[in-house]
């Protein structure tokens, strides 16, 4: 009889340095030596997203679905703050964040890998 796993094994968890490194990678190839404009940051929010989330599921964790949550704006000198509330198991669950800034915009990038049971 098989048994069903309620966590994943060790080297099948979510890493949260493995997915930052991934995140920044996405961030400095996209908007490297973008200028911003206002027209274009849902565009570039979307396919940053979209691009994240592949590359994360590339690292073939079993069973953990991920959401990803990216947010793009214009850079002025203005302090932005951030922030999120999760429900979810600490022993499985986790999320990594990047920031990405250059003289015309900043990026803040969030992946959230959570198990499912």
């Amino acid at each position: 009889m098989k048994e069903f796993a309620t966590e994943p094994a060790f080297d099948q968890k979510f890493r949260q340095g493995k997915a930052q490194e991934i995140i920044l990678e996405v961030l400095k190839a996209k908007l490297n030596n973008v200028t911003y404009h206002a027209d274009n940051t849902s565009t570039w929010t979307r396919e940053i997203a979209d691009d994240i989330k592949l590359k994360l599921k590339d690292m073939t964790l079993e069973r953990y679905k991920f959401v990803v949550q990216v947010v793009i704006g214009e850079q002025r000198g203005e302090g932005v703050r951030m922030g999120c509330r999760c429900f979810w198991d600490p022993n499985t669950d986790n999320y990594a964040t990047a920031e990405f800034s250059n003289a015309s915009i900043f990026c803040v990038a969030a992946a959230f890998g959570v198990y499912l049971y």
